[in-house]
């Protein structure tokens, strides 16, 4: 929420206190100096005037002082008063004429006639030297000025004027003056903060309109526009802020644009993509990552990337800095194959063009099939090795010792050979097979489908199995429960007899002596299937998953002395696969087990066969 804005906190306050501050240090500064020098200039011009009253008023005295030597005093004392009658002024409070006796011969005061003829009181007169000097007298300042009377030769002091003005007029005028002044200054302070508000109001209403656009910028709305007032600066300012709020509209969408680009792209990723900042901490997980890792992603972000892959304990984050390279971390549950996870784990820095480090990005890809594909090529190659060197050792330990003379031993010479054919033939054998997987593997083994009777394709292998009981030194029953309906299945026959004959070698193999052997057929709405059943030993739990994988046994010493390259129950699933069929097992250990093939199957009325 926008907090409001103290008006004595403003702009406009700041900028019409500021003008009043400086308005005010303008007239103090300039009133100082005027009121100064006006009162200097009145103050001295009232002097000079008063002076120059004084002056003639002493030369005026001089011939009435000077005739008092002629005995004529009362004539004297009339001429004086007629003198100051004529030099009367409304700035003199008090003119008095003293002769040089020191007698008071006439005053203007009226109030003061009593002191005519008498002593002068002012001892200032005494010494009849001139003075000029202000005094304050009941508390009103005057203008005292003595000078003395000279006789008209200018050789003798005949006597004194002294004259005492109201110079207290004079800076009342001034006082006036400054008033007037003051007021009409502080008139125009009141004009100048009226216009100062509204100047200030006229800047700051504009720089208010971009503030506001600015918040509506913050979040997220470039529809407005600042209104333009003029042409000055300010209004290029605000050309200038809407040219500004287009290009970050625009930088915006860009990167809004990237931003769901990236988003859609790291979503869609078949790999877990994890970013962290330079301190280690997730800032970004996409999908596959939190999918990878079993987390969620409000879980993930904030946590240490070292943490979240637990590699806490053997990594830091600085030898991830200084040394990313690739990881591959086992994330299996439990030794259950379905269980099993391995992640490749490949880290890089996050650099600025300065090439500061900002972060990391871990990218993480599930290779559990790729590892598995591997350890099952791995342990392939390492079976096929031990398949084939196993009869090759055999086949070297009898030719040698037909090559030392046993060919010449009539009665060991024919074992040998017979050994030595049986094992080329099982190793024959087992290249066929192997060529066989190849082929299948590589998607270049075609199938020659056609119709065939399923039940009648069955008997016919079953019935080779009977004969092969017969003649054998172990002995079995093969029975039979199959559906009464023809099923007519499209297949190629050559491959699944092959598998028949996988399946049912395995059922004669481990079933005991005596054993029975249960041959079911039977269908379904889509499926025919086909299971053995069988009383041998059965398979572990554990070993079930693994039945159908390449070369593998249960009881390797034991299947080896049957005969067999392992790779029969692989083929067989492999041809299964091939046409859209499956094969399964189920087996109790000591109680045997069951071996399933399921093929697509389309029943047909008899209509079509005609």
């Amino acid at each position: 929420m926008r907090k409001k804005v103290n008006f004595f906190q403003s702009v406009n306050f700041k900028i019409a206190l500021s003008f009043i501050l400086l308005l005010l240090i303008a007239i103090q500064i300039i009133g100082g100096y005027f009121i100064r020098e006006l009162e200097t200039t009145t103050i001295s011009e009232y002097k000079k005037n008063i002076d120059l009253q004084v002056t003639q008023l002493v030369n005026s005295l001089s011939n009435p002082l000077n005739n008092e030597d002629d005995n004529v005093s009362a004539d004297v004392d009339t001429d004086i008063k007629r003198v100051l009658s004529s030099f009367s002024n409304s700035e003199f409070l008090e003119v008095r004429v003293i002769d040089d006796k020191g007698i008071v011969r006439a005053t203007s005061d009226l109030n003061q006639q009593g002191v005519v003829g008498k002593k002068n009181e002012y001892r200032n007169l005494n010494e009849f030297v001139a003075k000029k000097y202000p005094a304050v007298e009941n508390g009103k300042r005057v203008y005292i000025n003595i000078q003395p009377i000279y006789s008209p030769t200018g050789d003798t002091v005949i006597g004194a004027v002294y004259v005492k003005s109201n110079i207290e007029n004079k800076y009342k005028e001034v006082t006036d003056i400054a008033r007037i002044f003051f007021t009409a200054s502080l008139m125009a302070g009141i004009i100048s903060v009226i216009v100062t508000l509204l100047i200030s109001r006229s800047i700051t209403q504009p720089i208010g309109e971009m503030k506001e656009q600015a918040l509506r910028i913050a979040r997220g709305d470039y529809s407005g526009k600042v209104k333009i007032y003029g042409k000055d600066e300010l209004g290029q300012l605000a050309e200038t802020f809407n040219q500004l709020s287009e290009r970050v509209e625009e930088a915006q969408e860009t990167m809004e644009s990237e931003r769901n680009r990236l988003d859609s792209v790291l979503t869609h990723m078949t790999d877990g993509v994890i970013a962290a900042d330079r301190r280690g901490k997730v800032i970004t997980i996409n999908e596959m990552a939190t999918t990878l890792l079993n987390v969620k992603a409000e879980e993930a972000i904030g946590m240490s990337l070292l943490e979240l892959l637990d590699i806490d304990g053997e990594y830091t984050l600085r030898k991830l800095l200084e040394e990313p390279d690739e990881l591959l971390i086992d994330r299996s549950l439990s030794d259950n194959p379905e269980d099993q996870m391995i992640l490749k784990v490949d880290f890089a820095m996050i650099r600025r063009e300065s090439g500061f480090i900002t972060g990391i990005v871990c990218v993480m890809h599930d290779v559990t099939e790729q590892e598995k594909n591997e350890q099952e090529r791995r342990e392939f190659v390492s079976n096929v090795s031990h398949e084939l060197r196993t009869p090759l050792t055999s086949m070297r330990s009898y030719i040698e010792a037909l090559n030392e003379g046993a060919w010449e031993n009539p009665e060991i010479a024919p074992h040998f050979l017979k050994v030595t054919l049986e094992e080329t033939d099982r190793m024959i054998r087992m290249i066929n097979d192997l060529l066989n997987l190849s082929r299948m593997d590589s998607g270049n083994s075609e199938l020659q489908m056609e119709y065939v009777n399923f039940n009648e394709l069955i008997n016919f292998v079953l019935d080779r199995f009977d004969m092969m009981v017969e003649n054998d030194e172990k002995k079995f029953v093969i029975r039979r429960e199959f559906t009464k309906r023809d099923l007519w299945v499209e297949l190629d026959m050559d491959k699944i007899i092959q598998v028949l004959d996988n399946i049912m070698n395995n059922a004669i193999k481990y079933s005991p002596d005596g054993g029975e052997i249960v041959c079911r057929l039977l269908e379904t709405h889509s499926s025919v299937i086909f299971s053995v059943t069988d009383r041998g030993l059965g398979i572990p739990k554990k070993d079930l998953p693994k039945v159908f994988e390449r070369f593998y046994r249960v009881d390797k010493a034991r299947a080896r002395a049957q005969g067999g390259t392992g790779l029969g129950l692989a083929i067989s699933k492999e041809v299964m696969k091939a046409h859209n069929g499956a094969i399964w097992v189920e087996s109790r250990e000591g109680q045997g087990s069951t071996f399933y093939i399921s093929l697509p199957y389309e029943p047909y009325e008899e209509v079509w066969w005609e």
